[in-house]
């Protein structure tokens, strides 16, 4: 049985006095839910001081991305692998909506990331999804398709989805949008992509944790957590609030 897991995702949100505070406010409030692996990603000025906070809590940390070179080298204001590891990283988001739409990231530099942060031991966290235009013409699964059949093309691409790499299924439509894939909706991309995964080598469909991410609050987490293949959430604005997120957990847990 998958093991669930909820990853809060920041973005570029916070303070020093924010961060600390939703750390006190967070630790306690799941410190009695030991069947859910949990994560939070701080922007990265304050990886240390978050990986510092959640200290002797079960609470992991993660980055928001990643440099696609292993470095060290002249890359200005990128950051390595092996720096989020040295800062205590366990998790690296990979492939975020905002990345391939903001800053031109494409398949094939996500796949990259994606194993490059395997190997340097890091578990990335792929995100796949499709724009509301592509939804309404009935392309979901094409896109879906495409941007993980880029993973698995690559050398070490299967090997790092088998070896504890996550997933997370984020309707482009659904983030900061208030709309929200319908759990059906969000079931039918998550059995897809583990159909696929399944046909690329057996058992690897059935091991990889696959989440949801768009617009999961704590009244709706439940519902969409209760899906077959929806194995957790990775949670934007919500992950800002303690007692919400606290609460996405414990849906995670009841799954």
């Amino acid at each position: 049985m998958r093991r669930p897991f909820v990853a809060g995702n920041w973005k570029m949100n916070g303070s020093k006095a924010s961060a600390d505070a939703l750390i006190a406010e967070l630790k306690p409030a799941v410190a009695s839910l030991a069947a859910v692996d949990i994560a939070v990603c701080p922007s990265a000025v304050y990886i240390a001081q978050v990986v510092n906070a959640v200290s002797g809590s079960a609470i992991a940390v993660g980055g928001q991305n990643l440099c696609d070179q292993a470095g060290p080298g002249a890359f200005t204001g990128e950051i390595s692998a092996a720096m989020l590891l040295d800062l205590g990283c366990r998790y690296v988001i990979v492939g975020h909506s905002e990345r391939r739409a903001l800053y031109g990231e494409d398949d094939a530099l996500v796949a990259a990331k994606f194993v490059l942060a395997h190997e340097a031991g890091l578990v990335p966290i792929l995100c796949l999804g499709e724009l509301l235009e592509e939804r309404q013409s009935g392309a979901t699964e094409a896109v879906i398709a495409r941007q993980l059949d880029a993973v698995l093309a690559l050398p070490g691409g299967v090997r790092a989805l088998a070896d504890n790499a996550v997933i997370a299924y984020e309707p482009v439509w659904a983030i900061g949008t208030g709309l929200t894939a319908s759990p059906q909706q969000a079931q039918d991309v998550h059995a897809f992509i583990r159909q696929r995964l399944q046909a690329s080598q057996a058992g690897l469909g059935e091991g990889v944790r696959i989440l949801y991410g768009g617009s999961v609050k704590a009244d709706n987490a439940g519902e969409l957590f209760a899906m077959t293949d929806i194995d957790g959430g990775l949670i934007g604005g919500a992950s800002l609030q303690a007692n919400d997120f606290a609460a996405i957990c414990l849906s995670a847990v009841e799954k």
